[in-house]
């Protein structure tokens, strides 16, 4: 089984390569654009590959969807639980529902930054 290729910046699955040629690192011209920035900006500010920088707001708003997410799935485990196996269909969507309800933010957090990369400035 051949490990599946992601996107250097956006992370998303590449799709499978044919042919000769180089194997392709981004999905879009754009993500190649936005790894180039980074990596720019990472020499400026001397950063290591290892080391991320994100506003205190975006790394709080983070947390915050990832707890809310934490506890809608011991909601749910709790909820299947003591529903047990003879829980109704209309039972099992309400439970469904809350926790794709809790993990609606996750998924959707903007993955692309900005519409327009800010100016390298020297």
């Amino acid at each position: 089984m051949t490990e599946l290729r992601r996107c250097g910046w956006c992370r998303r699955a590449l799709p499978e390569r044919s042919g000769r040629g180089r194997p392709r690192r981004f999905c879009s011209a754009r993500c190649r654009q936005w790894d180039w920035v980074s990596r720019q900006r990472s020499r400026e500010l001397a950063l290591s590959e290892d080391e991320l920088v994100i506003t205190r707001a975006n790394l709080d708003e983070l947390h915050d969807d990832l707890y809310v997410l934490a506890c809608a799935i011991e909601d749910t485990e709790a909820d299947l639980e003591s529903a047990g196996p003879t829980a109704s269909a209309a039972e099992l969507r309400r439970i469904l529902e809350w926790l794709l309800q809790s993990a609606r933010p996750v998924h959707a957090r903007e993955r692309w930054g900005p519409e327009v990369p800010p100016p390298i400035t020297s």
